[in-house]
């Protein structure tokens, strides 16, 4: 039977509606997207043909809601269905209501995502299939440590937890368990052996059809952030292994569409386990699409039209690479970050792929996922590969949020990346400098453009140089504040000729870009400034990278001032548990309280070992960035 769709539902939101969406340009098909209240401004709503807006900014009012997603559908005539990924993707339920609801499904069957929606029945199945499975034993002792719990429903990470103690097993379970039920529904967990060094391997499939495979080994918070495909230094055998393992997954259960079946192989033995089958689109699928020059969306779409697929592969041509990029400060645990995204620019160059969700001017909220686009480099060879991906990515102008960018193009330039030595614990393992930039260059850069800002603000003696002295006293002095708490000064004065600043040669200056030279070398600055006078923002981008400071206000009000040991919100959430009293004693390293933020819990810890003297907040209470969430007073020697 086949069946012909004209216009298509997305029922997600970013950047994967918009890629669906250019497929669908491409295809002829017309779009409509949905969006939520927080997300009404995004670059995606207005790509679609048409839009409906799902009244609220959660993903509990809005995005799981399959009522009001297949309301929308009826009220924009749309004819058929896409899940994206993440939120109702692996639904069964979302699945049949679209399917009872008249609608074609660009998705597996329901029966298919309800036989891998539980990883404990997805393993038996798998296990009856011949594919290896990785299982602990029901009563577990020390000598089967580390164990890892997961989330049976979950993804992304959420809801997993390594335990290196058996003492700790019922604390991580409980607290997977709570993870796992805010973030989709099913608090169920299991527990399975962690294998410390392995690597993380998928196959991508359209039916049973395989279409090559991926490394997505780079990790944090067991959440990928670079994959790459093919993947690299896998022997012939084990490949083929693999492949025949995952076409034997989905012949099991009958699959339909673009699915992954992904596996845990451990380079010592060159062994592999299934660990789970995805039965949707991957947020990394374009290094597929590039290495093997298909489109897995018209795929999705052909698959859904209909009763049958023929295809196969071609020989993957070249190496392609994709990193995401995450709203998030590596230095702090890698903690999502909000606010506006000022500034959003990623270079254009040949082989290289930008799938974004958010542009200049975006707002970031705590609702959703962090991840702001998949930038992806496509070569003739790996290496290129990468060294295309760091450039690019270094030049990139991003500014307005803290972002995991330094990091992915230290991964991609370190050696051990490159000679291909990857495993789940490669951010583990190894400490990439996410401090204040390198260049100190660059605060002198901001230091002068502030300076030349504020002389292009003045209504009179305009001629007059900045900060000039008839008779000089001593240099003008400007406070910059790394965003790791850190401040530098730096030292200047303002002459008839221009600035001098020890160690630099002052080539020129402005409120947009200021070029210094030192050691005969010529550096120049970028510089944005945004924010309220006196205590500005000021993100400084150059050949040596990029670096993001703000103004140390020379008077401080006091009631801006907080109590010393306050413990601040790093971010607007929600308070999901309090873990201490007021009037309690408490240890260096305690949990005080928890807060949820966009799908991920965070621990606040006391910084130092003391008494709990305030506690304003209380369980279930929404709190802004920069709120006391409490106080702890230092215990004196």
């Amino acid at each position: 039977m086949t069946r012909t769709i004209d216009r298509l539902l997305v029922a997600n939101r970013a950047e994967i509606a918009s890629r669906v969406f250019r497929t669908c340009r491409d295809l002829g098909i017309e779009t409509v997207a949905v969006h939520s209240d927080a997300d009404a401004a995004l670059p995606y709503v207005r790509e679609a043909d048409l839009a409906v807006r799902l009244p609220g900014s959660t993903p509990a009012e809005t995005y799981l809601r399959i009522d009001l997603v297949l309301d929308a559908a009826r009220r924009a005539g749309a004819d058929a269905v896409h899940p994206g990924y993440g939120f109702l993707s692996e639904n069964a339920a979302f699945a049949r209501a679209a399917l009872d609801a008249g609608l074609t499904w660009v998705g597996p069957s329901p029966e298919s995502i309800e036989a891998m929606g539980s990883k404990i029945r997805a393993k038996e199945i798998m296990r009856e299939a011949g594919v290896p499975v990785l299982e602990a034993p029901e009563q577990p002792t020390e000598a089967d440590l580390p164990l890892l719990v997961k989330a049976s429903a979950g993804g992304g990470g959420r809801g997993m937890r390594v335990v290196r103690t058996l003492a700790d097993l019922d604390a991580e379970v409980a607290g997977a368990r709570a993870e796992a039920e805010s973030a989709f529904g099913d608090g169920t967990v299991f527990v399975e052996p962690y294998v410390e060094r392995g690597r993380h391997v998928e196959v991508q499939l359209v039916g049973s059809v395989v279409f090559g495979d991926r490394d997505c080994s780079v990790q944090r918070r067991h959440q990928k952030v670079v994959e790459e495909a093919p993947a690299p230094g896998i022997p012939d055998e084990v490949r083929a292994a693999m492949h025949e393992a995952a076409s034997k997954a989905a012949e099991a259960i009958e699959y339909r569409g673009a699915g992954t079946v992904e596996f845990l192989y451990d380079p010592a033995t060159e062994r592999f386990w299934f660990l789970e089958m995805n039965t949707r689109l991957q947020v990394e699928h374009p290094v597929t699409e590039l290495v093997h020059g298909v489109d897995l969306v018209a795929l999705q779409l052909h698959a859904a039209q209909a009763s049958w697929f023929m295809g196969w592969a071609d020989a993957p041509q070249g190496h392609a690479i994709e990193v995401r990029l995450y709203a998030e400060d590596p230095a702090a645990d890698y903690q999502p970050q909000s606010g506006v995204l000022t500034t959003f620019e990623v270079p254009q160059v040949p082989g290289i792929r930008v799938d974004a969700g958010f542009e200049s001017g975006s707002e970031v909220t705590t609702h959703y996922d962090a991840m702001l686009a998949k930038v992806v480099a496509h070569a003739p060879t790996r290496g290129e590969a990468a060294r295309k991906l760091a450039g690019v990515l270094s030049r990139a102008r991003i500014h307005g949020v803290v972002t995991n960018r330094d990091l992915l193009v230290d991964v991609l330039r370190s050696p051990e990346f490159l000679a291909g030595d990857l495993s789940t614990a490669f951010l583990v393992d190894r400490t990439f400098d996410q401090g204040p930039g390198q260049d100190p260059g660059a605060s002198v850069a901001a230091a002068l453009a502030l300076a030349e800002r504020a002389g292009a603000a003045r209504t009179v003696q305009r001629g007059i140089p900045v900060a000039w002295r008839n008779v000089v006293s001593q240099p003008q002095r400007t406070e910059i504040e790394h965003r790791d708490g850190t401040v530098t000064t730096v030292e200047w004065l303002g002459t008839r000729d221009g600035y001098v600043v020890d160690g630099y040669a002052v080539v020129a200056a402005g409120p947009e870009q200021v070029a210094l030279e030192r050691d005969g070398v010529r550096t120049t600055y970028d510089v944005v400034v945004s924010g309220p006078h006196g205590a500005e923002a000021v993100d400084v981008d150059s050949g040596r990278g990029h670096s993001r400071f703000t103004r140390v206000p020379r008077f401080v009000d006091p009631a801006d001032q907080v109590a010393s040991g306050s413990l601040l919100a790093p971010m607007p959430g929600t308070v999901v548990r309090v873990a201490v009293e007021a009037g309690q004693r408490v240890e260096a390293g305690q949990p005080v309280l928890v807060l949820e933020a966009m799908k991920m819990q965070h621990t606040v810890a006391a910084p130092t070992a003391g008494t709990v003297t305030e506690l304003p907040v209380t369980t279930g209470q929404q709190v802004a960035a920069g709120e006391v969430l409490a106080v702890v007073e230092e215990e004196q020697p």
